[in-house]
């Protein structure tokens, strides 16, 4: 790695997180860019040709590619919200249920809309649809699901409502599936399969594309509209733009994707958290098992660390050591006690696994944790 500003490299054994720089590109995706910046183009036009091919590797009716998945909610939501070019209303409202709320409420709220809370209870949904919402935000993964009613009962119950003769339904369905990659069946399934308006992902986590993209699959009516409300047009999405060189790499990433055997390489997964898990045997202080779903709900494991007290280490004195040390890792804490590590195998490449379990070994055999401990 060419690096003239010092920043060190990091051994990602957390999650496809922005803060890590998302996934890393196959080379096919990083050749189409590199073509890509070398060309002027009628971006417009090449937003419809990619669209159109992504539609159609995805199952899906119509697809755009958008600056980031947060950004898709936002013009996901402005495309029910109101026509481009036209105000929104003042008293637009989203329903979401209580339990789902998160950091990207920001991204529906841009356009003024108001967020309606509902339990998971059908009659709740169903006094909220009432009232005729812009939408309802639903959003994907095991760790969302507790406190939700199922995707299949939110859209049995929004389709109830009669729509209008022409246009969009009564209240359409948006899902947020951003970090859902894997399975590759989410392309398609909450669209195509179960009914839902649009599935909005993340383009730089588990589909390998550059980090500021995301896509949305789903319904002609709404892509057309997002597509209207963002950049290069004068609307709310203007400041989300999208390079010639975002389109062509995670369409190339998009097709990369889905040529690759899911089924191994969610096995291969399952190999890296067996060999974190058999390494760790016999080292005092700490008890590694396998943890499932991943943190973002996916249907893969990874190996969580738990710190006992005779260890001598505190959780966030192992996780500053480990990136402090050389080389540098990353691990992850969400999801696991307060007392433990988790080890994510989705981002690590070949040979990284050992040189995770190697550092972790080091840092629980030294005796140094009382004094990391006590630093932090």
């Amino acid at each position: 790695m060419t690096n003239p500003f010092g920043v060190r490299p990091v051994i990602n054994a957390s999650a496809t997180l922005t803060a890590l720089g998302g996934s890393l590109m196959p080379p096919s995706a990083l050749k189409a860019m590199t073509e890509g910046a070398a060309h002027f183009v009628d971006l417009p036009e090449l937003h419809d040709r990619v669209g159109e091919r992504l539609a159609a590797l995805t199952r899906n009716e119509a697809a755009c590619v958008t600056s980031g998945a947060a950004a898709a909610i936002t013009l996901t939501v402005a495309s029910c919200v109101g026509e481009p070019a036209q105000a929104f209303p003042a008293d637009a409202e989203v329903v979401m249920f209580a339990g789902q709320r998160n950091g990207y409420d920001y991204a529906a709220r841009l356009t003024g809309a108001r967020i309606v809370e509902v339990g998971p209870s059908i009659e709740e949904l169903r006094a909220a649809l009432v009232r005729r919402p812009a939408c309802v935000l639903w959003f994907a993964g095991a760790h969302y699901a507790a406190d939700a009613l199922p995707i299949e009962d939110v859209i049995r119950v929004a389709r109830e409502l009669a729509p209008c003769p022409t246009g969009p339904p009564a209240v359409p369905v948006i899902v947020d599936a951003a970090a859902q990659i894997p399975p590759l069946s989410s392309l398609w399934r909450f669209t195509t399969e179960l009914g839902a308006d649009a599935v909005i992902f993340s383009g730089g986590k588990g589909l390998r594309g550059p980090q500021a993209s995301g896509l949305v699959l789903g319904k002609r009516w709404i892509v057309d509209r997002c597509r209207a409300h963002a950049s290069p047009n004068q609307q709310i999405g203007r400041g989300m733009k999208v390079g010639k060189e975002e389109l062509l790499g995670l369409y190339a990433a998009v097709e990369w994707t889905l040529e690759q055997d899911e089924e191994a390489l969610l096995a291969s997964y399952e190999q890296i958290v067996d060999r974190w898990i058999v390494g760790l045997r016999g080292v005092p202080g700490v008890v590694a098992e396998r943890g499932y779903p991943s943190e973002a709900g996916q249907p893969h494991g990874r190996a969580v660390v738990r710190l006992l007290t005779t260890s001598g280490w505190s959780r966030d004195g192992l996780v500053q050591a480990l990136w402090d040390g050389d080389p540098r890792i990353a691990v992850g804490v969400s999801g696991v006690p307060d007392d433990a590590i988790a080890l994510n195998p989705q981002t690590i490449e070949p040979g990284e696994d050992l040189a995770v379990l190697d550092a972790l070994v080091r840092h629980l055999s030294s005796g140094d944790g009382e004094r990391a401990g006590r630093d932090v």
